[in-house]
């Protein structure tokens, strides 16, 4: 993302965050013809339970991502669905966080797993996950700052590496001057350009709600409560975000970026702004980058 971007080290502490120019996203309906068709639960698991072998693998992954974001991810998976599908989008609460600038902005409870995020006369601050995933789910119940939020950036997104240029990234972004409102995107090789924004059919600072990017070989999703907003498919000869990426949010001043547009002015009217992020999923332990794979993967950055 270009929002805070200025540390290539992840443990570096940031002062203020650099504004970059960006292009003007488009606006879609819920009836995105992305969006895949829907089916009943009850087809859903028939289907799965049989194991039919007729079923190809890429028609069974596709059913089970049409479930719900389940309440109790850590619960045991369909044992007829594919264990290595089964193990891809098994998840965790993430209990441990790194602060990249402003950490008495930012407060984490591991017993509970929250994690709070003030914005304020200090700026905002951003956290991420200490370690990088190579694909899986990863999500949270979110609830942005209310009042006059113009200006203000929260968000929830994958980065190989914030600040690298060449970052591979998949977004969710909230745009302070319309809460009812979220923005999706994807960069390959630092490049993006591939901005949708949805309407969510409610104020996000009313209330928790769920957000959930599935992240494949073959496909991304932006998953709001259980509802697909948006799926992209991979396309042979195109760019496609594969590297091992960070889970990271924030909350800052976008004001400056296209002079206003994005996200509006900043006003600070009903400083301070708090954004909530609880139930925090990314996938088990054993998706993730190990240590000898992380250095490798630091020292060719």
């Amino acid at each position: 993302m270009r929002r805070n971007s200025t540390a290539l080290d992840p443990d570096a502490v940031e002062t203020r965050p650099p504004q970059l120019p960006r292009s003007t996203p488009r606006f879609i309906s819920p009836a995105h013809p992305l969006r895949p068709p829907q089916l009943a639960l009850t087809t859903v698991f028939l289907l799965l339970f049989r194991c039919d072998p007729s079923l190809q693998l890429q028609q069974r992954q596709h059913l089970l991502l049409l479930q719900p974001y389940p309440s109790d991810p850590m619960a045991a998976a369909d044992p007829s669905a594919d264990s290595c599908y089964r193990s891809l989008h098994h998840t965790r609460v993430l209990n441990e966080i790194a602060v990249d600038y402003t950490p008495d902005a930012c407060h984490h409870s591991p017993d509970t797993g929250e994690i709070r995020v003030t914005y304020d006369h200090r700026g905002g601050a951003r956290w991420r996950s200490r370690h990088r995933f190579r694909h899986g789910s990863f999500g949270a119940r979110i609830r942005c700052p209310g009042g006059d939020t113009s200006g203000l950036n929260f968000n929830l997104y994958l980065s190989s590496l914030e600040g690298d240029k060449s970052q591979d990234e998949i977004d969710f972004e909230f745009l302070g001057k319309d809460r009812t409102v979220i923005q999706t995107n994807y960069y390959v090789g630092g490049a993006g350009g591939r901005e949708l924004v949805h309407p969510l059919g409610f104020d996000a600072a009313e209330g928790f709600h769920e957000y959930l990017i599935r992240w494949e070989e073959g496909f991304i999703e932006w998953v709001v409560d259980g509802k697909v907003v948006r799926r992209e498919e991979r396309v042979p000869g195109e760019g496609w975000p594969d590297k091992p990426m960070y889970l990271y949010a924030s909350v800052w001043d976008a004001s400056e970026i296209d002079e206003g547009r994005w996200t509006g002015k900043y006003v600070g009217t009903h400083a301070p702004y708090v954004c909530w992020y609880r139930d925090v999923r990314v996938p088990v332990q054993i998706m993730a980058v190990d240590a000898e794979e992380e250095e490798e993967v630091e020292a060719s950055e």
